[in-house]
This record gives structure tokens, sequence and C-alpha cells, in this order.
């Protein structure tokens, strides 16, 4: 197993650039009562630097949306009366994802048949995935997930959604996170071995990334981060740095640890306490330039 210890630059930024050349981030997810979670994935992910950002959420909370964001374009997605995802919901962000060069899937999801329905196109589908929050936990309702994958993923679960996919419990996620990590990557990776191997981000104190041959475990971060919706930002984050030039496991690597030191700088003003996820967002053009 490779170590890694140093980080990868951000490229610059040509002077005739515009915005097709960083990326098009599609933010799937959503639903009545979690408003927040794709509006601060895309915000994130216009951070950090992506050029266009679409958030494709149901119809009833777009506008509400739209407005958090005001930097991305929406898509507003046609859900049943009861917000139930419907096969024609499910055409319409494989559709969207055509336009799109990466996709951020999970942030307000919420659970379901349907959205388990939807995991299944997403991971049939060949753009590349960063899978967090109810995205993770409808993936482990999935049977035989890794089989029928056939696009690059980052998986971006906190211990509670690890275990969820590991079968086991948080507490022994805790107490063993590198071993469990490697050894649940190596697997998932052999279950699908004609597609690009996916990348695993272990989120906690010391969040561990790996790919089951390299591994990189991050020193940024504090407990202040341990706050609604600063996972979102993560996943966003590291979203827009897949489309950077950069392999995915170099981007989970440099999005995790922009993310600890975001939130480092915010807690050295705003104390631990006192932090929330926006102020991650606040923080992070100044993350970006202290690398």
């Amino acid at each position: 197993m490779e170590r890694i210890q140093n980080l990868p630059k951000l490229p610059p930024r040509p002077v005739d650039a515009h915005k097709g050349d960083f990326g098009r981030v599609l933010v799937v997810g959503g639903s009545r009562g979690m408003v927040g979670a794709p509006a601060l994935a895309g915000l994130a992910a216009l951070r950090g630097g992506a050029g266009l950002v679409t958030l494709a959420v149901p119809e009833c909370i777009q506008q509400t949306v739209a407005g958090l964001c005001p930097c991305a374009t929406s898509i507003p997605l046609a859900t049943n009366q009861d917000g139930e995802w419907t096969p024609e919901t499910i055409r319409q962000v494989l559709q969207a994802a055509e336009n799109a060069d990466v996709l951020a899937v999970g942030p307000g999801l919420g659970v379901g048949a349907d959205r388990e329905q939807l995991l299944r196109a997403v991971l049939e589908q060949s753009k590349p995935v960063v899978l967090d929050a109810d995205g993770l936990n409808a993936l482990a309702r999935v049977d035989d997930w890794p089989a029928p994958r056939r696009c690059e993923i980052i998986l971006t679960p906190h211990p509670g959604e690890f275990a969820r996919l590991t079968d086991t419990t948080t507490s022994h996620v805790r107490e063993n996170r590198e071993s469990l990590a490697v050894e649940a990557i190596t697997r998932w990776n052999r279950q699908a071995a004609d597609v690009p191997p996916m990348v695993l981000v272990l989120k906690g104190a010391g969040t561990i990334v790996t790919n089951g041959t390299k591994l990189y475990v991050n020193e940024t971060g504090n407990p202040g981060m341990a706050t609604g919706g600063s996972g979102d930002v993560l996943t966003g984050l590291i979203a827009a740095l897949t489309q950077q030039q950069f392999p995915l496991f170099d981007a989970a690597c440099l999005g995790v640890y922009l993310h600890g030191l975001s939130g480092d700088l915010a807690a050295e003003e705003r104390t631990r306490q006192g932090l929330i996820a926006t102020d991650l967002i606040d923080y992070l053009p100044r993350a970006i330039r202290a690398i």
C-alpha cells in the first residue's frame, strides 16, 4: 500500500479560459425538508472551481434551492404528489447527465425504493460520480451494487453510512477505520474489474482516502466541522476538483484537505462552537490560496 504524503497542486488557469474549461457539475438531490443540502453542494462546487453547476431537484423545491444558489442553473424534477421519484424523474436525471462532466449525487436526496432505482441507473451510466449522504443509504439497499457499475465513483461515507455499506457496526468502523476501508474498497473494486477503480473517502477525524493501492490520511479539520451540511460541502468540492485535471484519487485527497483547512481557518475566527457549513464555503478561497 502506497501512503501518500504530498498533495497535488491546482493547475494555473489560462488567460483565455472560459467556463466550459472547468467542468460541468450536476448535483442530484434535495427533497421536502432537505432544501439546503443540494444548494450547499452547488455552492461548494462553484467555490471549488467548477465552471458550470446545475442542480437537479424536485420541482416542489426548485425555486427555493435556486434562490440559495443563484450562480447555478436548476432543473425541476417531476416527482409524484407524494414526492416520490418516478421513471420519468430518473429519465430526466440521465438526460441531464449527458450534458454534465461529473455527477454529485445524494445531498438531501431522501430514502425509499424509488431512490434505489435512481442509484441503479446512476451506477450504469458512464459519467464520474461523487456519492454521499442519502445516496449512500440508497446504495446500501441495492443488491450486489458493485457488479453493474460502469462509472468512476467516489464514495464519501461517514462511519455510520460505511457501516451500512459493509454490514457492520459504527463502533467497529471507528475502531478499525484504516483496515476496514482498504478491505472494503479492494473487495468492491474486484467485483467490477473491467471499470476504473472506485475511491473511498471515509470521513471523520483523520479522513481516509483510498483506492485499494494508495492511501492518504488527512490531517486538517477540527470538531467544529461536526455540523449539518459539512458533508454536502465536501461532496460539491470534490466533484469540482475532479474536473481540474486531476485523477479521482487526487481530487478526493485535495478535496478533503481543503475542506478541513477551510474549517480550521473558519474556526480561528468564528470558533469551533460557532462554525456552520456555510462558513466552510466562505473560507474555501483562503484555503485554496494557502496551498
